[in-house]
């Protein structure tokens, strides 16, 4: 197992392109015969673009994979590492449920 982190939108300051959120999805999944057990997160973070920075990066420049890193460093080892920890604990709970729904007929 091994959790992916992608991003599902950007929204951008139309005057310098700048990205000022990233909405982001994490999630992982695990197959155990013929069912596929599965965990996920959804967020967002915030930026303040500086189009004078060295290290800015316009819109039509940008790679998922440069914002995903983004994302992280912006919300930090700790919450990725609990995002990540959720999302497995989604799947041993879907392996094992706690509880269940339906009608005993």
């Amino acid at each position: 197992m091994a959790v992916v982190w992608t991003i599902s939108q950007l929204e951008r300051q139309t005057s310098d392109d700048g990205v000022t959120v990233a909405h982001w999805t994490a999630s992982d999944s695990e197959v155990i015969g013929e069912v596929t057990h599965t965990g996920n997160s959804y967020g967002s973070s915030s930026f303040t673009p500086d189009s004078s920075a060295g290290d800015f990066v316009a819109y039509a420049d940008l790679t998922e994979a440069a914002v995903v890193v983004w994302v992280k460093a912006n919300i930090g080892d700790s919450m990725v590492s609990d995002t990540e920890t959720s999302i497995a604990n989604q799947i041993t709970i879907s392996k094992v449920p706690v509880s269940v729904a339906g009608v005993p007929w």
